[in-house]
């Protein structure tokens, strides 16, 4: 599948590995999936790429920010519980990696970060995320976007 052309350009630095090396992620509880199910997962997303497309790291991500939602919501969703959408279509996730073309430094990370904790204000009503899991998932997005920062500075 054709995502678009991104405005990343090529890489000018070598990929930043933290020197006490990469945090540890605990994964999310597959309860979240329960109550959000894919239609709450897939709005939660596009609500978080609409806030991503007025932000200071917009030329991160690909032109067409709703098809770069829905991709995300894909992983998203394999990760809280739901059926593996994002490794059928896209193959593993490899998230990391996956970011390697696009310097992301620890701003931006913060800047993503601040983002998606604003998605998750409401999300109880919003999207039916089980309140008793939105304080793991705010943990899990901490630590899991350490991992993105693959520029040091």
């Amino acid at each position: 599948m054709n995502l678009g052309k991104t405005r990343a350009m090529e890489r000018k630095s070598p990929i930043f590995t933290p020197p006490e090396g990469m945090p540890r992620v605990e994964r999310p509880s597959p309860e979240i999936f329960a109550g959000t199910g894919e239609a709450g997962i897939y709005r939660m997303l596009s609500d978080f790429y609409k806030k991503l497309e007025k932000s200071e790291v917009r030329h991160l991500f690909p032109e067409d920010m709703e098809l770069a939602s829905r991709k995300s919501a894909t992983f998203f969703i394999q990760l809280l519980g739901g059926p593996p959408l994002f490794s059928q279509t896209y193959g593993p996730p490899r998230m990391r990696q996956r970011h390697f073309p696009f310097e992301i430094d620890e701003k931006a990370r913060q800047v993503w970060l601040q983002l998606f904790l604003e998605t998750l204000e409401g999300a109880e009503e919003k999207y039916g995320f089980p309140p008793e899991h939105l304080e793991g998932f705010r943990s899990f997005l901490r630590e899991f976007s350490r991992w993105m920062v693959n520029k040091g500075g």
